[in-house]
């Protein structure tokens, strides 16, 4: 990207894509939403399972567990993107995103208040314009939030399990400038690309970065961080809205 080329449609260097939630995509999801950076769209969706993972029982671990799974529908890149049943197998990027989305939800759980069953949080990917993993993140917690209100109302949760919110945001170095929130064309000709996981009380919960062919300095990375916490407020904003009142953090 030229380095007097603007962001698309003149988008300021700390700002996001638009981002909007859409919540019920999935009818018979306890909770799902389609969540959209841009042009990026995510479908997160939670299903329930009355029982936890077999090494829970064997370890005698009590509670709950929060797992994802990612996934790319065919339709979202060009070329086509063969599924990942085809493969037999999802590939590494797809677990790496799917681990990462598990983590950052478990973060923010109690998963002692969840009881003794499983929350499955499926990310399915209809449009990838970069950022495919922060919305996944992002439109999860909505997901995982609207789900646990409707267990809630089922009488099945005694306590409100989640601590707090959860958000994700990328940020990295385009032609020498600091840039938020990164679309397809600004992560290809990224230097340095960083994701960054926070809690919607400003803790962090992960942080992956890398050089692209490049180095970077103390001074960029702490750029990319301030771009990365501006980011991350204005997307719990944005899940904050979206959520009834009696669904926001505790």
């Amino acid at each position: 990207m030229p380095k007097k080329m603007k962001r698309f449609r003149g988008r300021r260097p700390d700002a996001t894509r638009p981002v909007t939630f859409r919540k019920d995509v999935a009818p018979r999801a306890l909770g799902s939403v389609l969540c959209s950076f841009g042009k990026t769209s995510v479908i997160c969706a939670v299903t329930l399972e009355e029982a936890v993972p077999r090494w829970m029982k064997e370890q005698g671990t009590s509670g709950g567990w929060i797992t994802a799974e990612y996934s790319m529908l065919p339709y979202s890149t060009e070329p086509r993107k063969a599924r990942d049943v085809t493969r037999g197998r999802p590939d590494g990027r797809s677990q790496e995103i799917q681990r990462l989305v598990g983590r950052s939800l478990r973060a923010i759980a109690d998963l002692e208040r969840l009881g003794p069953r499983t929350l499955w949080v499926d990310c399915d990917v209809l449009e990838a314009d970069g950022g495919t993993r922060t919305a996944a993140v992002t439109g999860a917690y909505v997901a995982l939030a609207l789900a646990c209100g409707r267990l809630r109302d089922r009488g099945l949760l005694e306590s409100w399990p989640l601590r707090d919110s959860v958000a994700a945001v990328s940020a990295g170095i385009v032609d020498g400038r600091p840039l938020l929130d990164l679309d397809y064309a600004e992560d290809s000709a990224a230097e340095v690309d960083f994701n960054v996981v926070m809690s919607g009380r400003g803790q962090f919960i992960e942080i992956q970065g890398s050089g692209e062919e490049a180095t970077f300095s103390d001074r960029q990375l702490a750029a990319m961080l301030t771009l990365a916490r501006r980011g991350i407020r204005t997307l719990s904003a944005a899940q904050e809205r979206a959520l009834p009142k009696n669904l926001h953090r505790r």
